[in-house]
């Protein structure tokens, strides 16, 4: 990562419990990975738990509490093994796609030790009235909010 790289690295625990029988951090656990990096990145949804450290770029408080943003897909793959370590895994992330509706976050994991890159992800996010269950359009000021943060897709 170079300083005039659009991604924003935050550091994601690796639990003992994420571990599989190989002593590798387990697939279903990157998904948990992948979200607590967005939520450490974005901030929480507006209107959920309690005040803490705001994020980097605060994505998700701009977002009225009845506005839910959902994961409509996923895209993972495993470039080398993640072994659990007692200290958080690096993430970069970065918004690599905003359309109408959605937007889509890159993700490169590494292993913070050696700094191998493991893991290359892409989730996709839809907002969604809670009420209604209508999509809702990314606004400008989120448009704006994240242009700083947009690059390419990881699997450009």
């Amino acid at each position: 990562m170079t300083t005039s790289s659009p991604a924003i690295r935050v550091k994601v625990p690796m639990r003992w419990s994420d571990m599989d029988a190989y002593g590798h951090v387990n697939n279903v656990e990157v998904l948990r990975m992948l979200e607590e990096a967005r939520i450490l990145a974005f901030g929480p949804p507006a209107g959920t738990g309690a005040p803490g450290v705001r994020p980097p770029v605060a994505l998700f408080d701009s977002v009225p509490g009845h506005v839910q943003s959902l994961v409509s897909e996923h895209r993972v793959k495993y470039l080398a093994p993640l072994e659990y370590r007692n200290v958080p895994a690096d993430v970069d992330l970065w918004i690599s796609s905003v359309k109408g509706a959605s937007l889509a976050i890159s993700y490169r994991v590494s292993d913070p030790v050696t700094g191998v890159a493991c893991i290359k992800a892409e989730t996709t996010l839809a907002f969604v009235d809670a009420v209604s269950g209508r999509l809702l359009r990314v606004s400008e000021a989120q448009r704006a909010l994240v242009g700083p943060h947009s690059g390419a897709s990881v699997f450009s």
